[in-house]
């Protein structure tokens, strides 16, 4: 994402500015949330923020899953069918950040209430906030991580890396910063692999990626595809080592069990509790220009698990 943004402590809700698209009366309580899965356990933790806070709130959440980044169509018309509901609010972790269709539809939608961008990057004017952190610093940080671990001076280190489908907002710049982050190292990205962040989506292009690079020293990936090379290798000595570009729950049980080496934590519960209280403040009539996040931070292998704050393992949340 290559939008400026601010972190918690120092604007966050407290400075909303600007008008909100559109007039919406103070009874309306309920917020739609679209995202665009919840095959990845990230989403879990995103939801799971949203209901917290939302209950703390007196506010509603009725969400709607697109069932992957390729169901473009699909969200377009989750998102006029949000509309018609007349909720207070709409929050969209997009599938797109660009498509022309997506953005008319979010145009449309935001001249009767605010519409707020989710986790995802989404290149519209007509949000009222963005809450997400900016997904080149995720894979920066990692980057430098990974570089102070095998410095140029070490053995050269052939990596691959599996990442989410082209036309998802975040995949782009996460890709830019990891490779800035590896400058200099040991490290050199041999291959780059897309696909639905699904856990079967993602071993497949795992079982991919190994058939065209059989003994990689080092395996970075989605949190899916690290999930999918855990349970394969799980038997094998001769295992590469795994990174992965975001948390999840199993992914966490990896770095405390020292299978996986590093993961950027971008807190999505916390995200999740800022979207609500975005939305809330959107409600009242104030908008944020610039985006919300919270802090990135880089766990190592080995962590506790209390460390790790994610939804619990048995939380799904409602569909509509």
């Amino acid at each position: 994402m290559k939008r400026p943004y601010c972190r918690i402590a120092c604007a966050a809700i407290v400075a909303l500015s600007g008008l909100v698209a559109g007039q919406v009366r103070a009874d309306e309580r309920q917020l739609c949330v679209l995202v665009p899965h919840f095959k990845d356990e990230y989403w879990l933790s995103v939801a799971y923020g949203l209901e917290k806070r939302a209950e703390e709130t007196g506010l509603t959440v009725r969400f709607f899953e697109a069932g992957g980044y390729n169901a473009l169509a699909r969200q377009i018309t989750q998102l006029d069918t949000c509309a018609t509901l007349g909720p207070g609010a709409i929050l969209i972790g997009a599938v797109s950040s660009d498509a022309p269709d997506l953005l008319a539809a979010v145009q449309k939608a935001a001249r009767g209430r605010p519409v707020i961008g989710l986790v995802n990057e989404l290149h519209s004017d007509a949000l009222s906030a963005r809450i997400g952190v900016d997904w080149s610093e995720m894979g920066l940080l990692l980057g430098r991580h990974l570089a102070e671990r095998f410095p140029s001076a070490g053995r050269p280190q052939e990596a691959v890396f599996l990442s989410g489908p082209p036309e998802a907002g975040w995949v782009a710049p996460l890709e830019d910063g990891l490779r800035r982050g590896l400058s200099g190292s040991a490290i050199t990205l041999t291959a780059t692999y897309g696909a639905d962040t699904g856990t079967a989506e993602q071993l497949r292009l795992l079982e991919t990626a190994l058939a065209d690079h059989p003994r990689p020293d080092i395996l970075i990936g989605s949190a899916p595809a690290i999930e999918a090379a855990m349970a394969l290798f799980a038997e094998r000595t001769d295992r590469p080592l795994l990174a992965a570009t975001y948390l999840s729950q199993s992914v966490a049980r990896g770095l405390v069990g020292h299978r996986v080496l590093a993961v950027p934590f971008d807190d999505p519960i916390a995200q999740g509790k800022l979207a609500i209280d975005a939305a809330d403040a959107a409600m009242a009539g104030h908008g944020a220009r610039a985006l919300i996040a919270p802090r990135i931070i880089v766990f190592g292998e080995g962590i506790e698990a209390e460390a790790v704050k994610l939804s619990p393992a048995d939380y799904f949340p409602k569909l509509d």
